[in-house]
């Protein structure tokens, strides 16, 4: 059974278009939903008429992009009862499919990468605290930090996006979640490029646990404080195999 898409995620990958380029960057953001892992390999985008509202842009604008996306092998139409537009389980090698960046990026854009992702889900982290969580929020985002404990290791990276994604959506402000979801991204293409090391993948989920911790029980400093050490530990890893 496939998994359910995760509510909440959708909104801030795909915020209204601002440019000229609208097929373009629609391409990119639906795009974007994919390679984030809010939607699934074997789950089906949001309805044509939703994601033409969340985006701005018309109905053919919309449909010509997602033909693109077929014609390229990242989703497929399914008709009848149950049909609609699905994401393709796509194998680790297809060079289409592949983000990582040069063998050797710049260290600056390394060091800019993390910069802005640590200012942001810090601040994310601690905003989600400080608010208070309804219990419909509390059970989704332990769910989350369940999955990431549980998922195989080729489905690590999409279960930690959207812990992070979650965070950033609770922390109430529209924009930090949007911010977060384009810094997410640019990480994700630095991540792609180095190995999956289990060890480092059981220390974060330990990790992740404080954040939620502290999120669930509203406390913004603790929150804050754990954020910072989990992305600490990624921005090493990174400069370690990348810089």
């Amino acid at each position: 059974m496939a998994r359910r898409r995760t509510p909440g995620l959708v909104s801030p990958v795909l915020r209204p278009l601002r440019s000229g380029n609208t097929f373009e960057e629609t391409v990119e953001r639906l795009l974007r939903l994919i390679k984030l892992g809010v939607v699934a390999p074997g789950e089906s985008l949001p309805p044509e008429r939703e994601l033409a509202q969340l985006m701005a842009v018309s109905r053919g604008t919309l449909r010509d992009a997602i033909r693109s996306l077929r014609d390229a092998g990242y989703v497929e139409s399914r008709r009848g009862r149950g049909g609609g537009t699905f994401v393709v389980t796509r194998s680790a090698g297809s060079p289409e499919g592949s983000t990582a960046p040069p063998e050797h990026p710049d260290a600056a854009a390394v060091d800019d990468v993390l910069a802005l992702r640590f200012v942001l889900e810090t601040g994310a982290a601690e905003l989600a605290a400080r608010r208070g969580l309804t219990g419909s929020a509390r059970d989704l985002l332990l769910a989350l930090q369940d999955e990431c404990c549980r998922v195989a290791l080729t489905d690590y990276r999409p279960a930690d996006s959207r812990l992070h994604l979650t965070v950033a959506e609770l922390s109430g402000s529209p924009s930090l979640a949007a911010a977060v979801a384009e810094a997410r991204a640019r990480a994700n293409d630095l991540l792609d490029a180095i190995p999956l090391l289990p060890r480092n993948l059981e220390h974060s989920n330990q990790q992740h646990a404080r954040i939620v911790k502290a999120i669930v029980a509203a406390e913004p400093a603790q929150a804050r404080a754990a954020m910072a050490e989990h992305l600490d530990g990624t921005a090493a890893l990174l400069r370690a195999f990348l810089a």
